[in-house]
């Protein structure tokens, strides 16, 4: 199982899984066709599926395309919002690609039909993957825009905190700079997190992914997975780990927003180079 990681929009990610043996590929949150498509060319693949994780437009935007391009597409989600779903998943239902196999995590929260897709092969050495879209990021976790701190708590504690600590988490976003610099303001003793950091600036600087961190860090840095931890209850004043999670959520909600995003049609416009006869120097 091969994962190509695929850099889209502002700071999304969209995903290309490729099964070696039979050369048939799955792609996760597929945002941009003709990037991936030109990708699955590259690699020599066949486009299979797409599991979207949730509606959001930044998520699932290059479905209905995508199925016009490529006849017998399936479209797999659990959220009737999803464009050109053909299958509608079921909490911990388990799908087959060749070798691949799927189980689909219901994470509501972030959106009421969020999914998370965890991906492993029967026998491979090589460690299971998690493609977490909007709920879990390296150092943080989605907002809570359909949903409540219990929820997510559940989500983080129960379905994902819970997977095998070596699964590695492929998330919706590049976010891990901002995230971490969350992190430290809430635990600014904690040498994972400033460890994290400098590393996460210096992939940023060079204009390369942060992602796939492992589950195992993510709880020695992830202040949202650090709920029960005594600096984190110490700087959200509170003990019950839903009220700590809760309050982390509302202070980083107020940290440092970043500068208002361009409209969603823009960003894709610039995306597909649309802009570009005008930028050109005369």
């Amino acid at each position: 199982m091969k994962v190509k990681v695929i850099s889209v929009l502002e700071d999304n990610y969209m995903y290309l899984v490729i099964e070696e043996s039979t050369r048939d590929a799955v792609a996760v949150d597929a945002a941009v066709p003709k990037r991936l498509l030109e990708i699955a060319r590259k690699e020599d693949v066949v486009l299979r599926a797409i599991l979207t994780t949730h509606h959001h437009w930044d998520h699932a935007r290059g479905n209905e395309e995508l199925a016009r391009l490529c006849p017998g597409l399936r479209v797999y989600g659990a959220d009737e919002r999803i464009g050109a779903l053909t299958h509608r998943v079921a909490p911990d239902e388990e799908l087959t690609f060749g070798a691949i196999r799927v189980r689909c995590l219901f994470t509501p929260c972030h959106t009421s039909g969020h999914m998370c897709y965890f991906m492993w092969e029967d026998g491979s050495p090589d460690a299971p993957a998690l493609f977490s879209g909007d709920t879990l990021f390296v150092g943080g976790c989605g907002q809570f825009f359909e949903g409540t701190a219990e929820q997510m708590y559940a989500n983080l504690t129960q379905v994902l905190g819970a997977l095998p600590k070596e699964t590695k988490v492929f998330c919706g976003h590049e976010c891990t700079v901002r995230n971490l610099k969350f992190a430290l303001k809430v635990e600014p003793e904690n040498e994972a997190v400033k460890n994290k950091l400098v590393w996460a600036k210096q992939r940023d600087d060079e204009d390369l992914p942060t992602v796939p961190s492992t589950l195992q860090e993510e709880f020695l840095y992830n202040p949202f997975l650090r709920v029960t931890e005594e600096a984190v209850q110490k700087f959200t004043g509170k003990t019950d780990p839903v009220e700590v999670l809760r309050a982390l959520r509302t202070e980083k909600d107020n940290f440092k927003k970043p500068k208002e995003r361009p409209h969603p049609q823009a960003m894709l416009a610039f995306d597909w180079g649309l802009f570009s006869p005008f930028l050109e120097k005369k």
